[in-house]
């Protein structure tokens, strides 16, 4: 059985999943079931595929030190109105125009990140005139209009915004996706075995475990509901395929920060970037990493929202970076930086998504669905503030 200490630590390092589930009951509860229908889970998936994606570049820039990116929004919008431009109106090959999304996202991440990394230059600074330029660069390239991609099938399947842009189900289910559901399968098997393994390498290394029913209870509920998740995307159309771009960023960059040397250096750098340096780390090029692989993944998150919006105009991208920035910091993200971990901001974009859509179920204003996430966003702050002071609210001078 668990001490008090232990309990303690498992609902503080699981706070934001209790709370996903509380706001995920309360308007399921206020909805009538509706927010669970097989169409709205699938929808909460494509609506915020781009949030998934901004998050997890943008959790990389917050590890350095707390340290946000601006420019996301409007640097989406800009590699979404070039490659609208491109295939509609020069007649440019998707795969070609898809290459150059690419190329311009990361450069425009690399010019942002030399002035960060090796001039120095406050992110803050740089992101926010990185913000104004490229929304106005946006208007220049589209002349204020809006770009159809509607002919762009291919692209836009490719991406997730088109009516056929899920997986076929090549087990043929009718009604039911056989493929969705035998992939829900798989995947939490795999889990359970990983999980499983790795907690025998652990024992094997003489580190200290889990608690075996804590570990079993949290590795069952998380299997079910992978698998409760599947069955639900399957009743719809299956798989959208905007789910696999998604998946592919969540385990490259959970991999990346968990497993690697390099991933370590971000964490290492946002909790003492002197005793980093001194250490022979150079600080520089983990800073310009961070800003030239939030530019890479700002164009990926630009390509599935001209898919999914069919087009391109000037105001899109609008507020991506506060979904971006507010997701990590609700998903665990330390406002100081230094800690974070990918699966805690997947949570955190889940609940924010989990929000928006229930609100708009319930037709709250929109002006009153951004009230609730400011304040959803300040109290996750608040929490991570306070509780690395061990529970003091108010600081004495």
């Amino acid at each position: 059985m668990m001490n008090k200490d232990q309990v303690l630590g498992f609902l503080k390092k699981n706070t934001m999943v209790f709370v996903l589930v509380i706001v995920l009951a309360f308007f399921s509860f206020m909805t009538g079931g509706a927010i669970l229908l097989p169409m709205n889970v699938s929808n909460l998936i494509s609506q915020n595929a781009y949030v998934f994606v901004l998050a997890t570049g943008m959790l990389l820039c917050i590890l350095t030190g707390g340290n946000i990116d601006l420019s996301v929004g409007s640097v989406v919008c800009f590699v979404g109105a070039v490659g609208a431009t491109l295939m509609m109106n020069l007649g440019v090959p998707v795969w070609l125009a898809i290459i150059i999304m690419i190329g311009i996202g990361t450069a425009i991440g690399a010019f942002q990140g030399f002035w960060i990394a090796f001039v120095r230059i406050p992110p803050f600074i740089v992101t926010l005139a990185g913000m104004l330029i490229y929304r106005g660069l946006s208007n220049v390239v589209l002349n204020g209009l809006t770009v159809s991609i509607k002919d762009q099938t291919s692209f836009v399947n490719l991406f997730g915004g088109g009516a056929n842009c899920y997986i076929p189900d090549f087990l043929g289910g009718g009604s039911l996706n056989l493929t969705c559901l035998f992939a829900g399968i798989l995947g939490a098997t795999i889990y359970v075995i990983l999980q499983v393994s790795g907690r025998i390498k652990k024992k094997n290394s003489g580190y200290e475990l889990e608690n075996i029913v804590t570990f079993t209870i949290k590795t069952a509920v998380l299997a079910a509901v992978l698998v409760a998740f599947a069955y639900r995307l399957a009743q719809h159309k299956g798989i959208p395929s905007v789910l696999i771009w998604v998946l592919i960023v969540v385990f490259v960059y959970g991999y990346i920060t968990s497993n690697t040397t390099i991933g370590r250096y971000f964490y290492a750098v946002g909790g003492n970037e002197k005793a980093t340096k001194l250490s022979g780390i150079d600080t520089n090029k983990v800073y310009f990493l961070a800003y030239t692989n939030m530019g890479f993944l700002a164009a990926l998150a630009g390509m599935i929202t001209i898919a999914r919006l069919t087009s391109a105009q000037p105001t899109y991208g609008q507020n991506y970076e506060m979904d971006a920035i507010g997701s990590c910091f609700i998903g665990g993200a330390s406002a100081y930086g230094g800690i974070g971990t990918v699966p805690g901001v997947i949570v955190g974009a889940v609940l924010m998504g989990v929000i928006n859509l229930g609100m708009s179920l319930m037709g709250v204003d929109a002006n009153m669905q951004k009230v609730v996430k400011g304040i959803v966003l300040l109290a996750a702050v608040i929490f991570d503030v306070v509780s690395k002071r061990g529970g003091k609210f108010v600081v004495k001078n």
